[in-house]
């Protein structure tokens, strides 16, 4: 299996309000750094659609790490939150629908094609590529709006 690295992050100026997200792709000494934009959206929606298009950017099954300061995401995966939002039809511990399920269902989709690590890095510490992927999310709303 391809050994990848994915940086992600998502921005929002406002939240909601128009939104960003970008990712860097690394393998095998080539990089690849995507990103979008959404008109009026959430930071939680752009952090995860990070990881989506990250996953998606993949033409094959791949060993990923994916790096991101996003607890609320790797939390869901390294404490599988899956299992019981999935057993409770997809609703929260306190019975509302889980948010962005569109995107948690994708998510999940695209971990059991690739074996995925999720990987907590600390926001705006200084780390190079969950910075370079801050400045891409915030140039795609720049760009946009």
């Amino acid at each position: 299996m391809t050994e990848v690295e994915i940086y992600t992050d998502g921005a929002c100026s406002g939240n909601p309000g128009p939104g960003g997200w970008a990712a860097v792709l690394q393998s095998k000494g080539r990089f690849k750094e995507i990103s979008g934009f959404a008109p009026h959206t959430t930071n939680q929606r752009m952090e995860l659609t990070a990881a989506v298009e990250g996953l998606k950017a993949l033409k094959q099954n791949c060993a990923v790490t994916l790096y991101s300061d996003s607890a609320y995401l790797v939390n869901a995966f390294r404490q599988d939150w899956f299992a019981k939002w999935e057993k409770n039809g997809w609703q929260n511990a306190r019975r509302q629908p889980v948010e962005n399920q569109d995107l948690w269902k994708e998510l999940l989709r695209l971990s059991r094609v690739h074996r995925v690590t999720w990987v907590k890095v600390k926001g705006h510490a200084g780390d190079q590529w969950n910075e370079r992927c801050d400045v891409l999310a915030r140039e795609a709303i720049v760009k946009n709006i």
